[in-house]
């Protein structure tokens, strides 16, 4: 039936489960009863559309739409400002932040929605800063290009013009030529002044004929500017048809691209724009056509339509350009349509175009940030990806554990992994070490027991330094039974060869509760029962922390322990210990535990001597003389020690009597 494309801009065109083929099949409500004229048809459609989100305004086409206007025109003035708040709050933004992710984020933690007004509020306060301006339009241009209008182009112009960035103005000449949008008669002047005072008279006279050929420029983008302002003056009709064969163009897919891309705010007219010329023999759309199509449908509340034209598309031997579906994943993403985002990447998987490997991992990491995880997307969004050829790496699942941990859902990290190893992943050891401490560290013991058997039963064990990973996490978390249980499996599983970072990060731990007895019993307990070897750092840790917390008989049998593994013993802390809290006995213990084989040489002797006589425990230094073998009592380095000390304190008693 002639002009049947016209009876379904009425329908709906939902998207049901995506079953991604050469044809997709997308499923259509019935239509309206026939309507009587083609233009009435078109007039009603739009009335329907427009009146329905903007029931209040039924004047809405008898004002001057925002981008019809001439096109060297512009206001000399921007309003005055009604929110400073809001506009220094964005020139704070980009100010203090380069990176576009950061900006993004700031501006959604201050809900900021950035209008077409915001826009030129923002570049008037920024006129004296090019750059941060400049940073500003780049962004607004990557994120929402259609609030720039012809005005914003030209204050930023001016901008670039005053501040005598020269080649940077002449860049967005061209770019605004592109466009359909002329240098205004007021940056003209603005920018003509600064040029004059430079004396940049090359520039003066380019500059004076561009804007002497705007207004009879006949390219291309300003025959699809004049379209477009045609289009989006009034309602659909005659007479907009009229008016558009009046202009006597050569029409390609080229002019209809730009034409749609002027229309992105008004996606219904551009849809109706779309069918009509291709309708009419004016041309036959390609690519770029359909494309410019899609994009202005799916970033607008048209993902019906949309669905409908990139099928469409794909069934007439075109293909999706990256551009659209980074466009089009942007605006789904930033409005929380996930599975919207899924479907499309679903969609360009399996077309030529195929998005690179950041876009997989930048949807698993928004699907798993979402309120509630939905592991059914995940586990397409895996799937395509893996069945296309591709590999999942171990910096793919880093990002989405970190994307975890930000929402506080790192829990979940079993049914992610769970789905990306039944698609080939292998866990390596690094990311096995981050789980198990993730979640063992956040004292989810039952989600941790969990991993352990899913790594055993895929065939991946832990290494040793996983389970140290678990028990560092017990640790952390405070729990020193679980630790203390997860150090005896991993003995039991992998034995004593590499336990020696786990039974220090285990000694630590309890040392730090003032648990340095238990500590010891432990690790006293693995050495006879396992044969377990464990480093000189452990001893000496251990040691002082039992020396500090009363454990000097424990202490004294570490000593033995080092010696049998063929350390050299640590006996450091112990010349203080004695010498300060110690008594004769003491003293004798320690030097009889410091060796194996006799009493220790001379050397020793005396600076434990000197240790007590430094303390002032004079008569405990003269009990371990005691008690000393006969060769010690009677050395003659100890004898003039002890002359010495007895001299000086004689001395000092002398002068304290006078």
């Amino acid at each position: 039936m002639r002009h049947s494309w016209r009876i379904l801009l009425h329908r709906s065109y939902p998207r049901s489960s995506l079953k991604f083929s050469n044809h997709f099949q997308v499923l259509q409500q019935h239509s309206p009863p026939p309507l009587r004229s083609l233009s009435s048809l078109h007039t009603l459609s739009l009335q329907d559309f427009y009146f329905s989100k903007t029931p209040q305004n039924h004047n809405i086409y008898n004002k001057n739409p925002l981008f019809a206007r001439n096109l060297s025109s512009e206001a000399s003035l921007v309003e005055p400002t009604k929110d400073p708040d809001l506009v220094l709050l964005v020139c704070d933004v980009f100010t203090k932040f380069e990176d576009s992710d950061d900006i993004s984020k700031e501006l959604e933690l201050s809900s900021v929605v950035i209008s077409h007004d915001l826009v030129l509020k923002v570049l008037k306060s920024l006129g004296s800063k090019p750059g941060v301006a400049k940073r500003f339009f780049d962004w607004v241009l990557k994120n929402d290009s259609e609030r720039l209008s012809s005005k914003s182009y030209n204050w930023m112009l001016g901008i670039l013009g005053v501040n005598g960035l020269v080649e940077e103005f002449w860049e967005l000449v061209d770019k605004m030529k592109t466009k359909g949008y002329g240098v205004s008669g007021v940056t003209r002047d603005r920018v003509l002044e600064k040029f004059e005072n430079e004396g940049l008279k090359g520039d003066i006279e380019k500059l004076k004929g561009v804007f002497a050929t705007g207004s009879i420029d006949n390219s291309v983008e300003k025959i699809g500017l004049r379209m477009s302002r045609i289009i989006r003056s009034k309602f659909w009709g005659e007479d907009v048809e009229g008016e558009i064969k009046g202009l006597s163009a050569e029409f390609s897919s080229g002019l209809v691209k730009i034409v749609l891309e002027h229309l992105a705010m008004e996606p219904m007219k551009a849809l109706i724009f779309f069918r009509w010329v291709e309708e009419s023999g004016l041309c036959k759309h390609d690519g770029r056509s359909y494309n410019a199509m899609a994009r202005v449908l799916g970033t607008k509340d048209c993902i019906d339509r949309f669905w409908k034209v990139i099928d469409e598309m794909r069934s007439n031997g075109f293909e999706m350009e990256v551009e659209t579906f980074d466009t089009v994943l942007a605006w789904f993403m930033r409005r929380k349509m996930i599975k919207e985002a899924v479907d499309l990447y679903e969609f360009a998987m399996n077309g030529a175009n195929k998005p690179p490997s950041k876009y997989c991992t930048y949807l698993l990491r928004n699907i798993v940030v979402c309120k509630q995880l939905d592991i059914g997307l995940f586990s397409r969004t895996v799937k395509v990806f893996t069945e296309n050829g591709n590999v999942l790496t171990d910096s793919m699942l880093d990002a989405v554990l970190k994307a975890l941990r930000s929402v506080g859902r790192f829990k979940e990290c079993n049914k992610i992994l769970r789905e990306m190893m039944d698609a080939g992943f292998v866990v390596s050891g690094n990311l096995q070490r981050k789980i198990a401490f993730g979640l063992t560290s956040a004292g989810k013991n039952y989600e941790a027991s969990e991993f352990v058997d899913h790594m055993e039963s895929s065939g991946s064990d832990l290494d040793y330094k996983a389970w140290a990973s678990l028990i560092e996490g017990h640790c952390v978390s405070g729990d020193l039974e679980k630790a203390s249980d997860c150090f005896k499996k991993m003995v039991e599983k992998k034995g004593v060869t590499g336990a020696g970072y786990a039974v220090e990060l285990l000694v630590n731990a309890y040392c730090l509760k003032n648990r340095a007895v238990d500590a010891c019993n432990l690790l006293c307990d693995y050495v006879c029962q396992n044969q377990l070897h464990p480093w000189r750092t452990t001893y000496k840790v251990l040691i002082s922390k039992l020396l500090a917390q009363g454990g000097f008989k424990d202490a004294l049998n570490l000593l033995g322990l080092m010696q049998s593994h063929g350390i050299p013993p640590y006996i450091d802390p112990f010349f203080e210990f004695v010498s300060k809290s110690g008594t004769g006995d003491d003293a004798i213990a320690f030097m009889n535990a410091m060796t194996t084989k006799k009493f220790p040489s001379i050397s020793v002797s005396l600076h434990l001597f000197e240790a007590f006589f430094n303390a002032k425990r004079h008569s405990e230094a003269q009990d371990f003389l005691s008690k000393c073998p006969v060769f010690i009592r009677n050395h003659a380095d100890v004898l003039t020690l002890f002359c010495s000390m007895k001299s000086s304190k004689d001395t000092a008693a002398t002068t304290v009597s006078v």
